[in-house]
This record gives C-alpha cells, structure tokens and sequence, in this order.
C-alpha cells in the first residue's frame, strides 16, 4: 500500500501542464502505480477543464488567429516537442513503469555504473530537460546511503525494495520529497536491493569530506 503521495502542489501543476521534463516523468511514473494520486488528478483536469470552458475568447478574430498560430507549430515539428505524460491504471505492473520504462529503453536497457566499492550503483537516464538530473539508483539490501541534505530539492520514488531514514520507510510506489531542511541517511532494507528513481535539480551535499571529493567524479 502506498503511504507517500506526489504533494498536492506538484500534482495541480503537472494537471496544467507546467512541470519540466524530469519532474514530469517522475509523477507520471508514481501515478502509474497509484491509484489515489490518479483520482486525484482527474479531479484537478475537471476543474482545470471547467474554468477552460468558461472562458470566452474576445472574438472570433482572436480564435482565428490562435487556430492559426497552432497550425503554424504543428507545421513546423514544434508539436514533437510536447511530451504528454498521462498515464492509466494497469500500466505499472513491471519493475519500471511507464514513461520511465521508454527512457530507458531508448537508452539500451539497463546499464548501472557503480558508485564505489560497496556494490551501490547508478543509472542517469537521459532527457532533454537541463533544469534536473533524473538517475536510477540501486542500493544493496542493508546498505545505507551517505548521509547528506541538499541543495536544492530531490524526489525520490521506491520501484523495488524499501528503505528507512530519519523521516520514515518508503517502499514501491512511495514517494520522499527532500529538500534543503532535511539531513537523512537513506538505509535500504534488508529484504531486497532497493531500486529508486531520483529527480534533483542540484547536487547532493555530503557530509563526509571524502564523498564530497568524489562527489564529481561519482556525478551525484
């Protein structure tokens, strides 16, 4: 049972459309395995959808005109540039869901680089969004991360396994929003290897001055 939802704020703005890439991936991803968080936004589209309706345009001018606009863009490829990111029930059954699971795909499967000696191990799954950096992370089962916090905010969605930290445990389909205010030791649990998706959009900062060294060589 999922315990730890996309917040209510992020949900609205990806309904509207005005989450970048790599956040909108993440919650597409979460809302392919959540039930609750799907209800919830179709309850944002109605209401987003309401007030689109009763708008009026200033005349019928204006409506030719936009029409026209559209067309021009869909003319000139601009309409390949729009990701949709809507997902239905039924489509997270394997271990990556959909979108995510086509990031990767298109990327030739997975392919983990490891993060030093203690078997942890990563994947950055490309996107054309610069303002984040969407990874895959697998942690050995037991294992903790190093203790860290950020510098700017970091979401973190649970595909296989578990892990626990100073604020609770987090398993598949769960969600941990961290930020700047949070200082944790992420601990995957003991059962299974822990395999995460992660979207930040700024460096981890480290406690230890050794990984802070490593820091950019490791690309976390």
């Amino acid at each position: 049972m999922i315990r730890h939802h996309i917040d209510d704020e992020m949900l609205m703005r990806y309904a509207a459309g005005k989450l970048s890439e790599g956040w909108s991936v993440a919650v597409a991803t979460h809302l392919a395995l959540c039930p609750s968080c799907r209800n919830s936004l179709g309850v944002y589209e109605a209401i987003g959808g309401h007030f689109l309706e009763s708008e009026k345009p200033d005349s019928d001018v204006e409506v030719a005109r936009s029409w026209d606009q559209l067309k021009a863009r869909i003319d000139a490829g601009e309409s390949d540039k729009v990701i949709p990111f809507r997902q239905s029930a039924g489509a997270g059954d394997t271990l990556l869901p959909e979108p995510l699971r086509s990031y990767v795909d298109h990327a030739g499967g997975l392919v983990w680089r490891r993060l030093g000696a203690g078997g942890a191990a990563q994947m950055i799954v490309a996107t054309g969004d610069e303002t984040t950096t969407m990874r895959l992370l697998r942690i050995p089962k037991g294992q903790p991360v190093p203790e860290h916090t950020h510098t700017g905010v970091e979401l973190t969605l649970v595909l296989a396994g578990s892990f626990s930290d100073e604020i609770s445990t987090f398993r598949r389909g769960d969600v941990e929003m961290a930020d700047t205010e949070i200082l944790h030791t992420p601990r995957a649990g003991d059962d299974e290897n822990c395999i995460c998706l992660a979207v930040t959009d700024a460096p981890l900062r480290f406690s230890s001055k050794l990984m802070r060294f490593l820091q950019p060589l490791l690309k976390i």
